[in-house]
């Protein structure tokens, strides 16, 4: 089982619906994704229509407990693909966490569950962009850390200054033997402009020095209408654009490259057609 985070310190970088669309697009090559809504603000427990009329309960119970239950799972509509929503919407639970001395691994733990590693072969979770307990606790149970980036001068500022501060802060739980996981970050929301390309060029040349700690994926995802229209219809974006004329790849291009990048064995497994599993057999 592979969790993936997806995090920034940054709001409105797309991180829901890189979560969205990645975790729907490995469900469709055939893993089994659970995701995760780590955010206050349920955008990502929203972004699927749910088989259940209503969840039972969600990461309220998963981080006060402890566990993982069945109560905390509902499946969405797309098969291989359940999700754990944000039913905190007062936000009380980050300041719940906020007085546990166990806050940074109580979410690592809960996942350590045969409920979740034995049902499942990846994990996503969204995160918050604020900084706090809860977003430290979804990077603490993270394997692989993803971190959107758009390339615009002040998102690229902040990007570099807010991922060194949180991967420093952080840095202390290796002392208790909990690795950190290596950070992937992909360029998203990129134009066709000069100036896109100018600032994307400068964002890999200032993490080629930090390569030990950050990589900047070689896939970038395009700024496409395909990705609102997707959330809007409530479908996968690569089930949306399964092709497009033009010098800009489709939305399943992108989406399978940046699955491929991020998880090298699935090289040539496509969402729909031979799936993980029937390579497996």
């Amino acid at each position: 089982m592979i969790k993936f985070t997806i995090t920034s310190t940054k709001g409105g970088v797309g991180k829901t619906t890189l979560t969205a669309n990645l975790g729907a697009l490995l469900a469709d090559m055939g893993l089994r994704v659970l995701l995760i809504d780590a955010d206050v603000q349920p955008s990502l427990s929203k972004y699927y229509p749910l088989s259940a009329t209503k969840p039972v309960a969600g990461l309220t119970e998963l981080m006060v407990r402890g566990e993982m239950t069945p109560a905390c799972i509902t499946p969405t509509i797309y098969r291989n693909l359940d999700l754990v929503v944000s039913d905190d919407p007062e936000g009380h639970l980050p300041h719940w966490l906020m007085n546990r001395i166990d806050r940074g691994f109580r979410l690592r733990v809960a996942l350590q569950s045969p409920l979740v590693a034995d049902a499942y072969d990846c994990v996503l979770i969204d995160t918050q962009g604020a900084v706090g307990s809860l977003q430290d606790a979804a990077v603490m149970a993270a394997d692989l850390l993803i971190s959107p980036i758009t390339p615009e001068i002040l998102s690229a500022r902040e990007f570099r200054d807010g991922t060194m501060e949180l991967l420093h802060r952080l840095e202390a739980a290796r002392a208790l033997g909990v690795p950190l996981g290596p950070m992937k970050a992909v360029i998203t929301r990129q134009d066709r402009t000069s100036d896109a390309r100018l600032i994307a060029s400068g964002i890999r040349e200032d993490f080629a020095r930090l390569s030990d700690r950050v990589c900047v994926l070689e896939t970038v995802v395009p700024h496409a209408k395909a990705y609102k229209e997707a959330a809007t219809l409530r479908v996968p974006v690569h089930r949306h654009e399964p092709r497009r004329h033009g010098v800009t790849p489709s939305a399943y291009a992108v989406m399978h490259e940046l699955a491929w990048e991020l998880i090298p064995g699935l090289r040539g497994v496509h969402a729909g057609l031979n799936s993980f599993r029937e390579r497996m057999a």
